[in-house]
């Protein structure tokens, strides 16, 4: 790499950046979960009742299904034309589809129509949200010292605790509204809020230039014209590989969603099981750090197994602590379930999968294969719900889903290369092929 592109490395205002942005992206994300857990059953469906909450549910779920194509076009696009424009535009993309749905009329008003609204409008999040973990993980990657580069990228996903805590702070006080404000305009308050949380980060993001390793690769000539070819040729296991260890980011679905109904429906009042969240959360952003610098150290694979294990053998005891009458001993679990199990795997994965990627084709690798795997975490309320999950007893159920996701992430992690150790310039390179590539400007 020259001097000049050396140089130009600035990881911590990559770090700020990513953390930024993935706050507020999934600040619009994650409240939409919560409202599908405890408004829009009553307020976009015809009967507040258990098959209401599934469709709501589902609806949450749709956004995954928008993902994995988001994921090819916004991955095209970030190896094409740069990281930083195409996190620009998932931006803006997220912040208007949010503040929409906070302007949807609901059920008694529109009929049908209203939850297919509401569909459209998370179709759009889904969109957004494929590129913006990918986009920020890459850029910080890139910016990162070889020997610091888990450390770094940890912060996009300690980034989106913080969304994660921000729309639970914000819908705690939504859910004690007198259910006539409540299910009016109360609930569209948070969703209108997030036009200025975007402002914030766009402001933020825009002062950020390109990668140095992508500059080098585009003045080099290594620029695939389209790098879905070399992907699925030269990395196509891989992609695999992301695909079944993407798998664990179910484990935070279930916790920030299903636990949530599932501690309503077993006593639990709906304030309480907000706050866990955000306890839990609000530790995780001291304690990802900490496992993503342990992992410059000891590896990514051995950090992120271990988060995975772990989140399979905490969940049930979280889960039976909800109905067991001692919110200390729950919160309790809760932090450790989540703050020091799977919060290991979700600070580590950034650089875990980004490493098995050359530059050329990390954005696109590494978003089309975790959403793809996401798709687990999308439809997990839904499957788990319509399984029992959230009635009486239906820590069973959660538990095993859990354990099984849980089960065939380690298992693809422990077939993948420790990378720790390899420079950022020589990633992903053993079997790459460079053909079709777009010549040097």
């Amino acid at each position: 790499m020259t001097t000049t592109a050396t140089t130009r490395k600035t990881p911590v205002k990559a770090a700020v950046a990513s953390f930024m942005g993935s706050a507020v992206e999934y600040y619009d994300f994650f409240l939409f979960g919560s409202a599908a857990a405890l408004i829009f059953p009553t307020v976009f469906f015809p009967s507040d009742n258990q098959a209401a909450l599934v469709m709501s549910f589902a609806t949450f779920g749709f956004a995954y299904i928008a993902r994995p194509v988001g994921a090819v076009i916004l991955g095209h696009f970030g190896d094409r034309i740069g990281r930083q424009k195409v996190l620009m535009f998932t931006l803006l993309l997220m912040g208007i589809s949010t503040f929409t749905i906070g302007c949807l009329p609901g059920y008694e008003q529109i009929g049908w129509a209203a939850p297919a609204l509401l569909v459209l409008c998370r179709l759009m999040q889904g969109l957004s949200a494929a590129g913006e973990q990918a986009g920020a993980s890459s850029l910080t990657l890139e910016h990162a010292p070889d020997d610091r580069r888990s450390f770094f990228t940890s912060w996009t996903l300690t980034g989106t605790q913080g969304g994660q805590i921000l729309a639970a702070l914000i819908f705690i006080p939504v859910v004690a509204l007198p259910d006539e404000i409540k299910y009016t305009w109360g609930w569209r308050v948070p969703f209108w809020l997030s036009a200025v949380v975007v402002l914030v980060a766009f402001f933020i993001r825009r002062t950020l230039h390109e990668t140095p390793e992508f500059e080098q690769a585009k003045a080099e000539g290594r620029i695939a014209r389209m790098p879905l070819i070399p992907l699925l040729r030269d990395h196509w296991r891989d992609v695999l590989r992301v695909i079944c260890c993407a798998f664990i980011a179910a484990v935070s679905t279930v916790f920030g969603n299903l636990a949530i109904a599932y501690g309503v429906e077993v006593g639990l009042n709906a304030a309480i099981t907000l706050w866990l969240v955000v306890v839990a959360n609000l530790v995780a952003i001291g304690t990802q750090p900490l496992f993503g610098a342990l992992a410059d150290r000891i590896g990514r694979k051995p950090v992120f197994i271990y988060g995975a294990l772990s989140s399979a053998v905490f969940m049930p005891f979280y889960m039976l602590s909800m109905g067991a009458g001692n919110e200390f001993v729950t919160f309790l679990l809760a932090v450790l379930t989540f703050s020091f199990g799977y919060a290991a795997a979700n600070a580590v994965w950034p650089s875990f999968y980004g490493e098995m990627f050359s530059t050329r084709v990390r954005f696109s690798g590494m978003a089309i294969g975790t959403q793809l795997g996401f798709l687990m975490a999308g439809f997990a309320p839904s499957i788990v719900t319509a399984l029992g999950g959230v009635q009486q007893g239906g820590w069973v159920v959660i538990s095993v889903f859990t354990a099984v996701i849980s089960l065939i992430a380690t298992v693809s992690a422990l077939t993948a290369r420790e990378s720790k150790s390899i420079p950022t310039a020589e990633l992903g390179l053993r079997s790459e092929r460079h053909e079709e590539l777009v010549p040097a400007v």
